[in-house]
């Protein structure tokens, strides 16, 4: 399914415009309470659970959501070869992005999600920097072809990675591009595990080619908070934040998150007022979190530096 090149800036025009827009909450959360397996490939369901997926989807626009990722973070071939699907990454990504698209409403959008590789490039590891490229390139145009308004490389550690996928959405279709990395808290501050600091990842990113940048999971909202401060005192950018519901502990050998939807609201106008101009969620938060952001956010106008 081919996405209406007229909608390829919307995002894009919309944040220009001041508004800010709420994406969805966590993926894999959601799956694994309506029935993944522990250690399932949660991209498989796209083919075997397609109601599942659209239940997903429709859950999320519903709670307020203005835009909502596909079912294919682990959509890339080095990530579904460990299941023995890596012979299906364009039939399980176009079907993420088709299901999600099903259950649009008017004004909002689809975005494709994609995640790391669990590969190092040479020579910490064993894949050449075209392998990868080469990876990243066909699960991003299938998830084009599924109808993707933008893409969302998310959850990344290393630079070089990053600037890989960014370009594979850049030289092969006409997505904007949201680009966000992953921090841990130490005690000379925020690193992500191959030691890049927030502000260094905004700007490397967006001299990548990203259109807006930000920072998604390790943390809860007010870890986010922080994060989001030094992003904006780096650069003049659009910026997203997908925020943990909390630090997860274990109780009765199920994961529990702690942040309540009321209490991560409240912290979301904090972004919003800092500049942020897409918030939403990430490992832990549910439709019920999306539901109470979306009571507080929306139609606040973001305090967003004009960006060229």
């Amino acid at each position: 399914m081919q996405r209406d090149e007229s909608k390829s800036a919307s995002i894009l025009k919309r944040l220009k415009r001041g508004e800010v827009l709420i994406s969805d909450g966590a993926t894999a959360t959601y799956l694994q309470t309506n029935g993944l397996e522990p250690g399932g490939c949660p991209e498989e369901l796209n083919e075997s659970r397609p109601e599942l997926i659209r239940n997903m989807a429709k859950s999320y626009y519903d709670a307020g959501s203005d835009m909502v990722l596909t079912n294919s973070f682990g959509g890339s071939k080095f990530m579904l070869k460990k299941y023995g699907y890596e012979d299906k990454v364009e039939k399980f990504n176009r079907l993420a992005a088709e299901h999600t698209r099903s259950q649009i409403p008017d004004g909002h959008f689809v975005v494709g999600s994609v995640g790391p590789t669990g590969e190092l490039l040479e020579p910490l590891g064993d894949v050449t920097e075209q392998e990868m490229l080469e990876a990243f390139t066909e699960q991003i145009t299938s998830l084009e072809k599924g109808g993707a308004d933008a893409v969302i490389i998310e959850t990344m550690f290393a630079l070089e990675e990053v600037t890989l996928a960014i370009k594979a959405a850049k030289d092969n279709t006409t997505l904007p591009v949201i680009s966000t990395m992953t921090f841990d808290k130490g005690p000379r501050g925020y690193f992500t595990m191959m030691g890049v600091t927030p502000d260094r990842a905004v700007k490397e990113m967006l001299n990548s080619g990203a259109d807006i940048v930000g920072a998604n999971c390790g943390n809860g909202i007010d870890n986010m908070i922080e994060i989001a401060r030094k992003m904006i005192d780096a650069i003049d950018a659009h910026f997203i934040i997908h925020s943990n519901a909390g630090i997860p502990s274990i109780s009765n050998n199920q994961i529990v998150y702690h942040e309540t939807p009321e209490y991560m609201a409240e912290r979301f106008k904090i972004l919003t007022n800092l500049g942020v101009s897409i918030v939403g969620g990430c490992c832990g938060t549910t439709p019920q979190h999306i539901e109470a952001l979306s009571a507080v956010i929306s139609n606040v106008p973001v305090n967003q530096p004009e960006v060229n």
